[in-house]
C-alpha cells in the first residue's frame, strides 16, 4: 500500500498482527480511480480471543464480501500458509475476483523461486484460474503487471453476457462432449441465460439436470471460461429443471377408455 501510494501511510512491520483494522485509501493511477482496502490477517477461531481482534476479523470478512477484486498477498519465502488458505477460501466462498500476489520475489534465489512456484501450482489447484503475479513491495517491481491482472479479473467478473451467446456456448459444449447417460437417460439442457455478474452466473434450463456429474459441471465451467476468455474470476452455474405439466395430476379415463380397457383385459384373460 505504501509503495502504491508513494508515502508511508500504513504502519509496516515484519511482526504478524500489526494491522488490526481495515484501512481504506483512495488512489488514482493512470487515469483510473481505485479504493484500496488493507485488511487485517485472519487466524483460526480458536486463537481469536481479544475483542479488538474479533472486530478486525469481522472488518476483513466485510471487505472481502464487498470488494470487486481481492488481491491475496503471499510471502515467496513461506509459500501458502494456513492463514493464506483460510483467506483464499473466504474469497472463493464470496465469489470474488482474485489475483494472487507473491511478494518478496526479488530477495529469493532461483531454487527458492522454483520451490515457491511448484508449491503454488500444487496448493492453489482449486483456483488455477487466478493469475499469480510476482512482486516486490519493497522495491516496487511487478506493480504494473499486478494492476493489469486486476483489470483483467475485474473485466471478466463484470462482463455482461447475452442470452443468445450463452445458449450458443452451451450448444457447442454439448455437441463437443454430450452429457453421459445415467440409468438409461441423459440430461437434456435446452438453453442458458446470464444470471448475474461478479461472479459471472449462468442459469441452465432443461430436464434430468440432477444427473449431471461434478466432472461434467467442471467441464462446462472450463468450456465457458475458455470460450469467453474469463480469467481471475470464479464461475457459477445454476441448473433449473423444467416443470412437468402433468405432475400432480391424475389421469382420469373417459367412459369409452374404461370400456376399451375392460375389453382388452377380458381378451387377455381369455387367452
Amino acid at each position: 500500500m505504501n509503495r502504491l501510494l508513494g508515502e508511508e501511510r500504513m504502519i509496516a512491520s515484519d511482526v504478524p498482527g500489526t494491522t488490526r483494522d481495515s484501512i481504506a485509501v483512495d488512489l488514482t493511477r493512470d487515469g483510473r480511480d481505485y479504493r484500496l482496502i488493507d485488511t487485517a490477517g485472519l487466524r483460526r477461531r480458536a486463537k481469536v480471543e481479544e475483542a479488538v481482534e474479533k472486530f478486525s476479523a469481522f472488518k476483513t470478512l466485510q471487505a472481502i464480501e464487498t470488494c470487486q477484486v481481492a488481491v491475496v498477498m503471499l510471502d515467496a519465502g513461506e509459500g501458502v500458509t494456513e492463514q493464506d488458505a483460510t483467506v483464499l477460501g473466504l474469497v472463493l466462498n464470496a465469489g470474488r475476483a482474485l489475483v494472487v500476489a507473491v511478494n518478496k520475489w526479488d530477495g529469493q534465489d532461483k531454487y527458492t523461486r522454483d520451490q515457491a512456484m511448484s508449491m503454488l501450482e500444487r496448493k492453489l489447484s482449486f483456483c488455477e484460474w487466478a493469475e499469480r503475479i510476482t512482486i516486490s513491495a519493497k522495491h516496487g517491481t511487478g506493480m504494473r503487471e499486478l494492476f493489469k491482472a486486476i483489470h483483467r479479473a475485474h473485466a471478466s467478473a463484470t462482463h455482461q453476457f447475452s442470452t443468445a451467446e450463452t445458449t450458443k456456448a452451451l450448444s457447442i459444449a454439448i455437441e463437443s462432449f454430450p452429457p453421459p447417460v445415467v440409468r438409461g437417460h441423459a440430461a437434456k439442457m435446452k438453453f442458458a441465460h446470464p444470471g448475474g455478474a461478479n461472479p459471472p452466473t449462468f442459469i441452465v434450463h432443461g430436464n434430468r439436470l440432477k444427473s449431471l456429474s461434478e466432472s461434467y459441471r467442471r467441464y462446462l465451467e472450463n468450456f465457458f471460461r475458455k470460450r469467453f476468455k474469463l480469467v481471475g474470476t470464479p464461475i457459477k452455474f445454476v441448473f433449473k429443471e423444467g416443470e412437468n405439466p402433468y405432475e400432480g395430476k391424475k389421469n382420469v379415463l373417459t367412459e369409452r377408455q374404461v370400456k376399451a380397457k375392460r375389453r382388452l383385459m377380458k381378451h387377455v384373460k381369455g387367452k
